[in-house]
């Protein structure tokens, strides 16, 4: 009877030990395969975009002198980035998490005019010199997807 409890007992370790190590090397080629971040279905990408601006400008007294507003076309970062979230024995969670965010690579300059100019009295202006506003903004020129949190430059 010791001979087969015995005889039980290794079966039962050496089932034990094969079921971790199939379980261990289940979870490395997990890691393994899904560790690279796949680039092959995400969208970000630049697109054009539609937007209203209004800019409001102050004499040196700090009373409004004139609004200006316009229609413009920008560029706006938008899309998919892959993430994802995998189980881990080296993280205090017990989860590797990997992130990614669609988000601009290159910022450019451009100067834009807003062509429709009014007093505080809402009075169209027309005077050249008042009639339009020149403003300046940064918009993407490229985008990729990131690592969330990573800076920019």
């Amino acid at each position: 009877m010791c001979n087969s409890v015995r005889t039980a007992l290794a079966a039962s370790n050496c089932c034990s030990i094969v079921l971790c190590c199939v379980l261990l090397l289940t979870l490395t080629l997990t890691v393994a395969v899904t560790a690279q971040h796949n680039q092959a279905d995400e969208t970000c990408e630049t697109l054009p975009s539609e937007i209203h601006l209004i800019k409001e400008e102050y004499d040196e007294l700090g009373r409004l002198y004139r609004t200006c507003n316009g229609d413009v076309t920008v560029n706006k970062c938008e899309g998919k980035c892959n993430s994802q979230v995998q189980p881990s024995v080296i993280t205090a969670t017990g989860f590797l998490k990997e992130c990614y965010c669609c988000r601009e690579s290159f910022l450019r300059e451009r100067q834009l005019q807003l062509t429709h100019c009014y007093d505080p009295d809402g009075v169209r202006m027309t005077d050249h010199e008042s009639a339009t506003m020149e403003i300046r903004l940064k918009e993407p020129v490229d985008c990729k997807c990131f690592k969330c949190g990573e800076m920019v430059r």
